[in-house]
């Protein structure tokens, strides 16, 4: 399922401080292929995963995933697109306090119409694929940086999504577990055959990538 950004224009912010962040943006993101979207700190990565997850509405443009324009939803269509096309793995994790390994995925299966009995042994084959297998029971407390990212990506896949949005993947863990991370996300891309996207400044992750977009060549206006 091919991801098309056509003519994407957005404003954020009110009066004199209203910027443009994207303007006229247009790309097209293939399945199985994972692209890094680089660039300095308000160059529109960030803008342009919430626009493509149906997370931010554009002033202008189509957002094609498949042959559905999510722009064009009603919120209440939007909001389950997001339940189940699109899966996030934000910078922090974004896990839930107080549930396990195991919990997080089949809270996210509930949220897309799925029973925790229907998902049970996908959710724990997805945690023994990230290395989690012995951590099931374990608390986003009693888990690294680098284990709450595998959390969450796993989490990510559950619904089987056609898009994966990944914001800032290495951010919060050490080199080491940074790289496991980065051979974790582009092996995932390519196994499942996803359409994946991760803004990062990370010089080993844009390695890892297939396809790489500069922001400031190709997307954003100048910030202030």
């Amino acid at each position: 399922m091919t991801l098309r950004l056509h003519d994407i224009t957005v404003t954020l912010g009110r009066g004199d401080s209203r910027t443009t962040a994207l303007r006229a943006l247009t790309a097209t993101f293939r399945p199985g292929v994972l692209t890094a979207l680089v660039g300095p700190s308000g160059s529109g990565k960030s803008t342009l995963l919430a626009v493509a997850g149906a997370l931010l509405r554009p002033d202008e443009g189509q957002v094609l995933l498949g042959d559905t324009d999510l722009a064009a939803l009603t919120d209440r269509e939007r909001a389950r697109a997001r339940r189940t096309r699109i899966g996030y793995m934000f910078q922090s994790g974004n896990l839930i306090t107080g549930l396990t390994a195991e919990e997080q995925l089949l809270a996210a299966a509930s949220l897309a119409d799925r029973t925790p009995r229907a998902v049970r042994a996908r959710a724990r084959d997805l945690l023994a694929d990230v290395g989690l297998a012995h951590r099931l029971r374990h608390r986003p407390d009693q888990l690294s940086g680098g284990e709450r990212q595998r959390v969450a990506l796993a989490r990510a896949l559950l619904t089987e999504p056609e898009l994966l949005l990944v914001d800032e993947p290495t951010a919060a863990v050490d080199r080491t577990r940074a790289d496991d991370l980065t051979a974790l996300v582009a092996r995932t891309t390519h196994q499942h055959g996803c359409v994946t996207v991760v803004a990062t400044h990370d010089p080993v992750v844009v390695g890892a990538a297939d396809s790489t977009i500069d922001m400031r060549d190709h997307t954003a206006a100048p910030t202030a």
